[in-house]
């Protein structure tokens, strides 16, 4: 059920501290914490603390706590130094979704290309 922990997401998990993470930020409603595999030299991901399959499914539930997860993307942005980032929201295994706890990806450090293949 959307909201509701996920005994088999593993971002649940991390939230809920059964897997380790380096956290680099922290809200009520939001955690945020380097990528395991780093696509840039800053690769953060900023997720809500509760579930949901992706960020349109976010929206319509909880809109207040997607804003959330844009505003902290801004936040790890700002307290990694970026002048320039992108932040990214993939959207079904098509996109490159991998796991379904809807996230944010912040990524920075090198130049990113357009249109990101």
């Amino acid at each position: 059920m959307a909201g509701e922990p996920q005994d088999d997401c593993l971002f649940c998990k991390i939230v809920a501290g059964k897997i380790p993470a380096t956290v680099v930020r922290e809200t009520d409603t939001t955690l945020a914490f380097r990528d395991i595999n780093p696509q840039a030299p800053t690769h953060v991901l900023v997720i809500p603390k509760v579930h949901h399959p992706d960020a349109a499914s976010l929206a319509a539930a909880e809109p207040a706590i997607l804003a959330d997860v844009v505003r902290e993307a801004g936040e790890v942005a700002a307290e990694e130094k970026l002048d320039s980032y992108r932040t990214v929201f993939n959207t079904g295994s098509g996109a490159g979704q991998t796991v379904f706890h809807a996230h944010a990806h912040v990524l920075g450090g090198r130049g990113l290309q357009w249109p990101p293949g």
